[in-house]
């Protein structure tokens, strides 16, 4: 059983989307859309009775982490809560988190087995600043970019590896998940391109295309393991070569 994932959005049109594009990466996470009013065809805004058939149908034993876009969806759904029982309203959360970065970071970590509040921890930390002029493009046409070397180390001994992305998109979002998702499981401190490697949403905003360099570095228990997982989903293309 996993932890499900309601996304409530004012358009039903992005509460599917979102679900969707999370699908791809949290395949086994129930994802349930709540986009939109009551009536059909849903008008832009939220429905009450969509927010509470959404929780019953989210909930598989695990508990459900809410997602919202704009304030009045979190009232809608906090009104929805309301009207559970005591036991069914303590095993839900709404995640203060952007919709769709908060909604992967959610999902591959439930994906991975995460509990009720490590599922919305990852949500609400998925924020990540970044300057979209300073990332290179998802897929390179040209030379591989050289890099600055392995990223530093955590704290004691580490293990580094470093290998050129073969796959034509790169660090994507399938890819980013795969890796994120198994190395949050490992005993180990871990970074790519000086990012934390347990967070899907901080490897995507590397924007590494095909031909640049991926570095890691990793230390713990599990720092061999993880750099030769690391090295075999890159070296493979992430099964997409």
């Amino acid at each position: 059983m996993t932890v499900g994932l309601v996304i409530v959005s004012h358009s039903a049109k992005i509460a599917d989307g979102v679900c969707e594009l999370a699908a791809q990466m949290a395949p086994d996470v129930p994802l349930i859309a709540a986009g939109g009013t009551d009536d059909v065809p849903p008008r832009i805004g939220t429905g009450f009775q969509k927010v509470q058939d959404a929780l019953v149908e989210a909930e598989r034993g695990s508990g459900v982490v809410v997602l919202t876009d704009l304030g009045s969806a979190v009232m809608t759904a906090e009104m929805a809560l309301e009207f559970l029982d005591g036991d069914a309203r303590s095993a839900v959360r709404i995640a203060r988190a952007a919709l769709v970065e908060g909604s992967i970071a959610a999902a591959v970590r439930a994906q991975s087995g995460g509990s009720l509040d490590e599922v919305v921890d990852h949500a609400e930390s998925a924020i990540v600043s970044i300057d979209p002029g300073a990332l290179e493009p998802f897929v390179s046409h040209g030379a591989a970019v050289p890099s600055d070397g392995p990223a530093p180390p955590a704290a004691g001994p580490s293990v580094v590896g470093e290998w050129d992305l073969p796959n034509p998109m790169g660090l994507h979002a399938r890819p980013a998940a795969v890796l994120a998702r198994e190395l949050t499981d490992m005993d180990v401190e871990v970074s790519i391109n000086g990012v934390d490697a347990k967070s899907v949403m901080l490897l995507m905003s590397l924007g590494l295309g095909q031909g640049r360099k991926l570095s890691a570095s990793a230390s713990g228990p599990d720092a061999q393991r993880a750099i030769d997982y690391i090295g075999d989903k890159v070296t493979g293309g992430f099964g997409e070569t």
